[in-house]
């Protein structure tokens, strides 16, 4: 069996950022997936998934809700491995295309107070997993790298 792209990428050189991950097309649709790197695979501890289910919980509700993207947003959700989260769009993007949308959702994520929207017995299945604080400060941590990426940040390694 031939292994997936994504099991391609070299992780011992993986940085955070915002990379391609894919492009796939379905007749005259493309659908690019992202891969929103929060921690350096394999040199930074994981994260756990309370804060996790949190910020795909507040991410997800972000960019449904978004003026621009909210009809273009396929799908939002954490990688099993726990460094970081896939966002699919619909439409031929690349990464710096969408870097002002993820600093967005970021600060979105790092400013949100209250209820973590869907986080009810009736609306998701493990409610009690969260942790909003923790959520508050892995996005500021990950806004640092947004906010200063360079080609390292935006591009796969070798």
């Amino acid at each position: 069996m031939e292994k997936i792209t994504s099991f391609t990428i070299n992780h011992l050189k993986l940085l955070p950022g915002v990379y391609v991950s894919r492009k796939d097309r379905y007749g005259d649709a493309v659908i690019t997936t992202f891969d929103l790197r929060m921690t350096a695979p394999n040199r930074e501890p994981v994260m756990n998934t309370a804060e996790m289910h949190t910020i795909e919980h507040l991410g997800a509700t972000f960019l449904r809700n978004h003026k621009d993207f909210g009809d273009k947003t396929v799908y939002f959700g954490p990688m099993g491995c726990r460094t970081g989260f896939y966002m699919l769009l619909a439409g031929d993007y690349d990464s710096k295309d969408v870097l002002p949308l993820v600093i967005e959702m970021f600060d979105f994520i790092r400013d949100f107070e209250g209820d973590v929207p869907g986080a009810a017995p009736r609306n998701c299945g493990n409610y009690l997993d969260q942790n909003l604080g923790m959520a508050h400060y892995l996005a500021k941590k990950y806004l640092n790298v947004l906010q200063n990426a360079t080609e390292e940040n935006l591009v796969y390694p070798d």
